[in-house]
């Protein structure tokens, strides 16, 4: 049975409460005096306990570098797939021919912005706006906005971001 490291990490933290429940319990018989029959002659189950906390610990340092470097790769990855998107964009957009004006409202268009809300932004009128969205459009050959969008993640899904194979291995483990 293979643990995940969540599950992994979540059994050190309750061996090293474990250890450290015995750990108060003892000093606090220590300081105060008192001898509870469970503690006498524990020394070599002291000695297991701190080598269990020293194990612990390394564990956990080492699942924590393990999920530094997962969390770098998926950032790594993130970070392609963000700049194989905006190159894809700009290279579509120069294949259709797109003005300055209709790139800038296409690229708000996919990201979502409503066209009184371009309008807002590009300081136009909402006529204005639609009027470059149906030039979009036509030049992209498809109907609206969610057609335009799914043009460009159509396109990013059909080709892998990475194409080293280590690189590819490291991405699903």
């Amino acid at each position: 049975m293979k643990l995940s490291q969540t599950s992994l990490l979540w059994l050190l933290l309750v061996v090293q409460a474990v250890c450290a429940a015995f750990f108060v319990t003892d000093a606090m018989l220590d300081w105060t005096g008192g001898e509870g029959a469970g503690f006498r002659h524990l020394h070599s189950f002291e000695l297991v306990l701190a080598l269990a906390l020293i194990g612990g610990l390394a564990a956990t340092i080492a699942l924590i570098r393990s999920q530094n470097r997962r969390v770098r790769d998926m950032q790594r990855q993130l970070s392609v797939a963000q700049g194989a998107f905006a190159q894809l964009i700009a290279s579509q957009f120069t294949e259709w021919n797109l003005s300055d004006a209709e790139r800038d409202v296409a690229l708000l268009s996919i990201k979502g912005l409503s066209i009184a809300d371009i309008a807002t932004l590009r300081q136009t009128k909402e006529g204005t706006v639609k009027a470059q969205c149906a030039a979009v459009y036509r030049k992209a050959g498809v109907t609206g906005r969610v057609q335009l969008l799914s043009y460009f993640i159509d396109e990013l899904l059909s080709e892998p971001l990475l194409t080293n194979s280590s690189e590819r291995s490291n991405s699903t483990t």
